[in-house]
């Protein structure tokens, strides 16, 4: 992914957004477990989801500029971990996505890795916002998170992406469905159009709850 030259100007926003964005800063990429990352004590949020969930265009809608995740046509092209600096505040996490059939055996093999490293090595982290396709039943490669989520101890909020492609009843039923799926409640399951808006202050609020909250304390051994 090529980070944006320039931010993008945005559409007005209402007086009480929860997150205005006013800043945004492209921080690295982050290539291998254990490589760099950036040197900052800020609180960190981390986005995960399998390639072509729409994670892309929904973290565009979140921090409204059009280009600050770059959408590809082509699945599971992103291959590195990107950091972006919001508000001076915290720290926006892009991990790569996960699942893509048609990525090698190999690649995919680099990535789990790459991806659990940084979860468990993250001090910073505050919380993962966990994506699914209101189209799709969970895989194993989203179950598999979801356990390596919950092995870790990390806060996860649930956000169904996509909802525009089905009617609004066929939308709530299948959140419904996959919320059971999950043991949650649907009312915890947030639901994203990145095309309409839907979801996207209820994802903004709870972002930046996850920033404000307090780091759980270390297990003491």
């Amino acid at each position: 992914m090529t980070p944006p030259d320039e931010q993008v100007p945005s559409a007005p926003v209402k007086a009480r957004d929860p997150l205005p964005i006013r800043k945004i800063d492209y921080l690295g990429p982050m290539a291998a477990a254990g490589g760099w990352r950036p040197e900052t004590s800020l609180p960190e949020v981390a986005f995960s989801g399998r390639s072509n969930v729409g994670k892309s265009s929904l973290i565009n809608a979140l921090v409204r500029r059009k280009a600050l995740a770059r959408v590809s046509k082509t699945p599971g092209r992103t291959r590195e971990i990107h950091f972006f600096g919001i508000n001076d505040a915290f720290t926006l996490v892009d991990l790569p996505g996960y699942g893509y059939a048609k990525i090698s055996k190999e690649r995919q093999a680099e990535w789990r890795p790459l991806i659990e490293g940084y979860l468990r090595g993250a001090p910073a982290l505050r919380g993962v916002v966990q994506l699914l396709d209101v189209r799709r039943d969970p895989t194993d490669d989203d179950l598999q998170m979801f356990d390596l989520l919950a092995d870790i101890g990390l806060p996860t909020l649930v956000c169904v992406t996509k909802v525009d492609k089905l009617s609004k009843g066929a939308a709530a039923k299948q959140v419904q469905s996959l919320a059971l799926r999950l043991g949650l409640d649907p009312a915890q399951v947030i639901s994203f159009s990145a095309v309409s808006g839907a979801g996207r202050d209820e994802l903004a609020e709870a972002v930046m709850s996850l920033v404000t909250a307090e780091p759980a304390a270390a297990d003491e051994e």
